[in-house]
């Protein structure tokens, strides 16, 4: 799930397919900007924020996630979509 998704971000390429996934184009060109923004590749920019969250989320967030956890078909997407939403507002 979530340790799967992070070890398979290896590379750009992987990182934009992981991305893409989520359906959701606008992350996709916010992480790459905020990925140049910070001199990252993209790939590093995804772990990044996902460490970013796991160190600095509330303890409201972790609830919410957990929730959205649940009903989740995806886990690993639905954490690193809150991890990006949180990491882009922080910025």
């Amino acid at each position: 799930m979530l340790g799967d998704l992070l070890a398979s971000l290896t590379d750009e390429t992987t990182a934009t397919e992981t991305i893409l996934r989520s359906g959701n184009l606008q992350l996709l060109t916010a992480a790459r900007e905020q990925a140049a923004a910070e001199g990252l590749d993209l790939a590093a920019y995804v772990v990044r924020s996902l460490q970013r969250y796991t160190d600095a989320a509330s303890d409201e967030e972790w609830i919410t996630l957990m929730g959205l956890l649940n009903r989740s078909p995806d886990p690993g997407m639905t954490c690193l979509q809150r991890a990006f939403a949180y990491a882009l507002r922080s910025s």
